[in-house]
């Protein structure tokens, strides 16, 4: 059997009571107090997240915008030094290869942050592209990434970097080289919760002292450690999509409701005449909203039926910890996306009673954008 990766962090998890899991391959840690305890503390106060597992390529040289510009989904072109972007990869076909963040340190100088799974499939399929002037180097196994999430995350991290003013870093910025409990980080005013909240890049060798002193400092004003089920939980309420589930190979951005990330009058790019038609004339399915009327929970990969006709599947189902209701997200025929209407989902075998609502089902007060 093949030994599972793991993160710089993988001697703390015990000391806080991880349970750890394999996830794709990685051993990460699933819960450390409860799925239920940290995602209200994420929704209340304040959750540190070890993301190690997520990917980083660099991407520099006089060829790199032009390049990125033909690979991804969004206008490059538009973005500032300092700040960062979400996007995706696509296939010619328009079915996604990954989504993505891109962050802008200079001219000609790119950080590329993929999802774990997909890594290899990502670094592969954009090196195979490669145009000249432009080179791509996969840094994934020398940097550790946190994820501080939570409406006290920067009343928790503001006292550890007293020479870098958080209250000015905006939604999808960032600053570079400066440093949190004396150690060199990359902070961004990014996240996957639907809360505010830091990412914080380091080498990882400084992983561990990073995540103690966060810790540390937080935990008297609430912060917990927390793990990739409350993240599920988290991400999925605020209807952020899950590579494998909301989109895949089989899925195209537009399809998965991310069509806000594709710009099609850019110029040429992979997948753009099956997006460009989508945006204009609709594409064949749509992601929704579920909430369950008879008693039980939608779960990944269940069918979805209207007037006795499968119409499409859930992506994402669970009982929502922050509504007590059991929702799910489904990708349907775009027909059937009417909300209210009444459909059935097969639960073991049964057909129960559910109907289409509005997602995402949690929104921050004031939240504006969509954190990925």
């Amino acid at each position: 059997m093949e030994k599972l990766k793991q993160t710089p962090l993988i001697s703390v998890y015990g000391e806080y009571g991880g349970k750890t899991i394999d996830f794709g391959g990685w051993e990460l840690p699933v819960q450390f107090s409860g799925i239920k305890n940290e995602h209200e503390a994420v929704r209340t106060k304040a959750g540190l997240f070890d993301v190690s597992h997520m990917g980083e390529f660099t991407v520099k040289g006089a060829g790199s915008l032009p390049f990125l510009q033909k690979m991804v989904t969004n206008d490059v072109s538009k973005l500032k030094a300092g700040k960062a972007q979400y996007t995706a990869l696509c296939y010619e076909d328009g079915g996604t290869v990954d989504d993505l963040i891109i962050y802008k340190k200079g001219e000609d100088d790119y950080l590329l942050v993929v999802n774990a799974s997909n890594i290899e499939k990502d670094f592969e399929w954009l090196k195979s592209h490669l145009t000249e002037e432009a080179e791509i180097e996969n840094i994934s196994g020398k940097i550790a990434l946190l994820a501080l999430q939570g409406p006290i995350a920067e009343e928790i991290l503001q006292p550890l970097m007293p020479d870098a003013e958080l209250a000015s870093l905006g939604f999808f910025s960032f600053y570079e080289n400066v440093k949190v409990a004396g150690i060199h980080v990359l902070i961004s005013r990014t996240g996957y919760t639907g809360e505010d909240g830091f990412e914080l890049y380091c080498a990882s060798e400084d992983a561990v002292k990073l995540w103690k002193e966060l810790l540390k400092a937080g935990e008297p004003l609430g912060l917990v450690p927390c793990g990739l089920g409350a993240r599920d939980t988290l991400r999925f309420e605020a209807k952020l999509p899950l590579y494998g589930q909301e989109l895949s190979r089989d899925i195209t951005p537009i399809e998965a409701g991310i069509g806000f990330a594709v710009k099609v009058d850019k110029g040429d790019f992979m997948g753009r005449a099956v997006l460009k038609d989508q945006k204009e004339n609709g594409a064949p399915r749509k992601l929704i909203g579920i909430e369950m009327i008879d008693r039980g929970i939608p779960r990944h990969g269940y069918s979805v039926f209207a007037d006795g006709t499968k119409i499409g599947e859930v992506t994402t189902g669970t009982q929502s910890p922050t509504l007590k209701k059991n929702v799910g997200l489904a990708l349907i025929k775009s027909e059937y996306a009417v909300l209210d209407e009444e459909i059935t989902v097969e639960i073991r075998g049964k057909q129960l009673k559910a109907k289409v609502v509005k997602a995402p089902f949690y929104k921050r007060p004031q939240a504006g954008g969509v954190q990925k």
